[in-house]
């Protein structure tokens, strides 16, 4: 499309010559004769040419108005009464150049030239920016409902600060996408974001993870080796599921939270970092501390900045805009020409449970998107696990004949680690537990821990 270029002189036949020359050169030009006209024409203009000097409203007032309602368009003002403080004013409100009448044409067509560039390459770098960091931009992590919008507020006002911040919520409700907009939004922005999922660590091999270690600090240490926390130095540490880690870690985290500092495994010498922590958690903290599996100094120094995401279910305003946007995000991938969802699917999708929240509903898009068969999703392609619909409601349930509810919760902890092959770390997920506070259950039943 041709750069629309808008014309205000009050001078008629300077405006038709301005308009020939750069119609010319393969602009779109358009003329106003005063301010007052130039507002209504400036939002379509790409560039806006000015005279100072204008019947009733002159061209520094009109620069102000013009950078208040279309902030994108250069504005070159042009005067015959130029002088160095008339310049200096049309600068500081924001002219992207300054002409003296009587001025050349080919000195005009150079002066709009070099502006309608910079603004191509203004545009071109907000753009490639904006691709960048669209991931993980607050604007891009989908939640119009009011818990949401609060959320986003409190991201934006922590992000640009070190304080620790601890995301609470259920499994995939985006902590992942909280905490890296936490980082992406700050002045860490550029340097690293480790993440360390504190469920997939094995608790003998925690330590030398988290802090590195040195060369021959244990069997098989052929090298010395970095740890995460060395890796996250100047950038942020995200710590998922910190409430499975065990106490001995506890007391290590604590110090680099007070400190910034620790030792590698196998090593006397202190090492400083510069880092940024924030942690998540799927549990509630504070019935850990009443069980002694977690520790109170380290918790108040992890909850500087709680922020607790809600579930799905309990934002189900959020659903339709989530539902449009992982349509359009995963149907290139899943191979499908669906090209949007109806009002029947979105009420379907609105009268589910959602026990897996965010994470579940991508995964039926994507289930969904991949059985369609039409240009639109609709409520028969959508696939459903009816069978994990939350089923039990208030005077319903009742305890199984002649079992009282530490019966109960024993019979079905020893379902769990049946199922689980023993492993209790899958046990706890399977009970939706913390390692550790499956470990006190067990101790409370007279179990191994």
């Amino acid at each position: 499309m041709k750069p629309n270029v808008l014309i205000v002189e009050d001078e008629e036949k300077l405006r038709r010559v301005m308009e020939l020359r750069l119609s010319g050169e393969g602009y779109e030009v358009t003329q106003a004769g005063s301010a007052e006209e130039a507002l209504s024409l400036a939002p379509r203009a790409d560039l806006i040419l000015s005279d100072l000097r204008l019947p009733g409203m002159d061209g520094l007032k009109l620069l102000e108005l013009l950078r208040r309602q279309n902030g994108m368009a250069p504005v070159i003002l042009m005067t015959a009464h130029g002088s160095v403080g008339a310049a200096v004013e049309a600068m500081k409100l924001g002219a992207a150049d300054f002409v003296e009448k009587p001025f050349s044409l080919d000195h005009l067509s150079a002066v709009v030239r070099k502006a309608i560039e910079v603004r191509a390459l203004r545009d071109e770098n907000r753009q490639l920016k904006e691709e960048l960091g669209r991931r993980y931009e607050i604007t891009n992590i989908i939640g119009r409902s009011k818990a949401m919008q609060e959320i986003f507020a409190i991201v934006m006002r922590v992000a640009p600060t070190r304080a620790t911040v601890l995301l609470a919520g259920e499994s995939g409700v985006g902590k992942d996408l909280i905490a890296r907009a936490i980082h992406h939004n700050s002045p860490r922005a550029d340097k690293p974001l480790v993440k360390i999922n504190c469920t997939a660590l094995p608790e003998n091999l925690m330590e030398s993870e988290l802090f590195g270690y040195e060369k021959g600090a244990f069997t098989g240490a052929n090298v010395s080796k970095p740890g995460k926390f060395e890796q996250a130095d100047h950038g942020t540490v995200f710590l998922d599921e910190i409430g499975d880690v065990p106490p001995q870690i506890q007391v290590k985290l604590l110090r680099v939270l007070q400190e910034r500092e620790f030792e590698r495994l196998g090593s006397n010498k202190t090492l400083h970092i510069d880092v940024r922590v924030v942690a998540a958690t799927n549990q509630d903290l504070r019935a850990a501390l009443e069980q002694g599996t977690f520790r109170e100094d380290l918790y108040y120094r992890l909850n500087v900045v709680p922020i607790d995401i809600p579930p799905l279910r309990e934002r189900r305003e959020d659903i339709p805009w989530l539902a449009e946007h992982f349509v359009r995000k995963l149907a290139p991938d899943a191979g499908a020409q669906v090209e949007g969802i109806t009002a029947r699917a979105i009420e379907k999708l609105e009268q589910y449970a959602w026990p897996g929240n965010v994470r579940e509903l991508e995964n039926v898009i994507e289930r969904s998107l991949v059985m369609a068969r039409g240009t639109m999703l609709d409520a028969d392609d959508i696939r459903l696990e009816t069978a994990r619909q939350f089923k039990a409601i208030a005077g319903d349930f009742a305890l199984p004949s002649g079992m009282t509810l530490d019966q109960y919760e024993q019979e079905i902890i020893k379902q769990a680690l049946k199922k689980a092959d023993g492993n209790k770390s899958q046990a706890a997920r399977l009970l939706g537990l913390t390692r550790n506070a499956l470990r006190y259950r067990l101790g409370q039943m007279g179990m191994e821990s």
